[in-house]
C-alpha cells in the first residue's frame, strides 16, 4: 500500500490491547511534560527518526516554526493512543498518517528514512513507553506489581495506533529490556540532529519574553530526565549534586501529584482527549 493510499484510502481500526486497563492508574499527567524533551532527544538518537524530524517538510508540524502545534499533536496522539476508542485512534491514525506522507528521505539525505517505517516507529513508541514509566519511576518508585504486566502490554497502543504491529512489540517486560538493549548500538546524534535538539532544550522555538524565565529550568529538568547515554550523546555535563537538587524536585512534584484529584493528576491529557473528540464530532482538522 502506498502513502497516499494509507492517507485516502479505507482504514482499518488499530490493533493491540483492548481498553480494559485502568491506565488512571499509573498516569502522573502534567509532570509527564517536563520529561517532553528529553523524550524526543531519546527518539531522534536513532538516526532515522532524527533525519526525518530535522528534514521534514512538513511545515505547519514543525517544532522550531509552530511550538505549540507542534505540541498539541504530539500530546493528543498520546493521549488518543492510551485513552480513545479504537474509533478515535483509526481518525487519529488516518490524520497522521496525511503527515506522515510528506516525510520520507530523498537523494540528498544522509540516511534512509520513512516515516511509515514500522521499526522506526516501534523506537519511538518504546521510548515514549519508557518515558511514562521513568516519569513515574522518579515520582513514586516502580509501577505497582499488580499494574506493572499490564501497563506494559498496553503501552503496545503506543506503537499499533500507527504502523506497528502488535507481534513486534515485544512479548514482555523482559523482551522489552533486551530490545532497548540492544537499540543503545544504533544511537547516534551527530552535530545536525544535536544542533536541532539543543535548541529544543534552549527553548529557540519559544517567544523570547517567555524563554528567558524558563529556559535553565528546562534544560535542567531535561538533562535530568536523559539517560546517562543519551546525555553524553548530547555533551551535556551533570554532576552529582546536579543529580541531588533533581531528586529533591521530583519528590515535591510527587507529594502535590498524589494530593491532587484524578482529574488533576489526569490533567492536560484529559483536556487533549476532549479538545479531540471535539474536533472529530465538527469534522475539524485533528492535526
Amino acid at each position: 500500500m502506498t502513502a497516499a493510499e494509507r492517507v485516502s484510502g479505507p482504514i482499518e481500526p488499530p490493533t493491540g490491547p483492548e481498553m480494559d486497563f485502568p491506565i488512571e492508574a499509573v498516569m502522573v499527567g502534567g509532570p509527564a511534560l517536563l520529561a517532553g524533551v528529553a523524550n524526543v532527544i531519546m527518539q531522534l538518537a536513532l538516526p532515522g527518526v532524527g533525519y526525518g524530524v530535522v528534514e521534514s517538510k512538513v511545515e505547519n508540524g514543525s517544532a522550531m516554526r509552530h511550538p505549540v502545534k507542534r505540541g498539541r499533536t504530539t500530546f493528543t496522539y498520546l493521549s488518543v493512543a492510551l485513552l480513545g476508542t479504537d474509533t478515535e485512534r483509526a481518525a487519529y491514525r488516518r490524520a497522521v498518517n496525511g503527515q506522515h506522507a510528506q516525510v520520507r528521505s530523498d537523494e540528498n539525505s544522509p540516511v534512509k528514512y520513512n516515516a511509515f517505517d514500522p521499526q522506526l516507529q516501534l523506537w519511538v513508541a518504546a521510548c515514549l513507553y519508557w518515558g511514562f514509566e521513568d516519569v513515574y519511576r522518579k515520582m513514586r518508585g516502580p509501577i505497582p506489581a499488580e499494574y506493572a504486566d499490564g501497563f506494559y502490554q498496553y503501552g503496545a497502543r503506543l506503537g499499533t495506533t500507527l504502523q506497528v504491529r502488535p507481534e513486534m512489540w515485544p512479548a514482555d517486560r523482559e523482551a522489552f529490556e533486551v530490545y532497548w538493549t540492544e537499540m543503545q548500538s544504533k544511537m547516534h546524534i551527530d552535530d545536525t540532529v544535536r544542533r536541532y535538539l539543543d535548541a529544543l532544550v534552549r527553548l529557540r522555538n519559544v517567544w523570547a519574553p517567555l524563554r528567558w524565565p524558563l529556559v535553565r529550568f528546562h534544560r535542567f529538568v531535561t538533562i535530568g530526565f536523559l539517560p546517562s547515554m543519551f546525555r553524553e550523546q548530547m555533551r551535556y555535563e551533570w554532576s552529582d549534586r546536579d543529580q541531588r537538587r533533581f531528586d529533591r524536585l521530583m519528590r515535591v512534584i510527587s507529594i502535590l501529584n498524589n494530593l491532587s484529584p484524578l482529574p488533576v493528576r489526569m490533567f492536560p491529557f484529559n483536556l487533549y482527549m476532549a479538545d479531540m473528540r471535539r474536533r472529530l464530532r465538527r469534522g475539524r482538522p485533528l492535526v
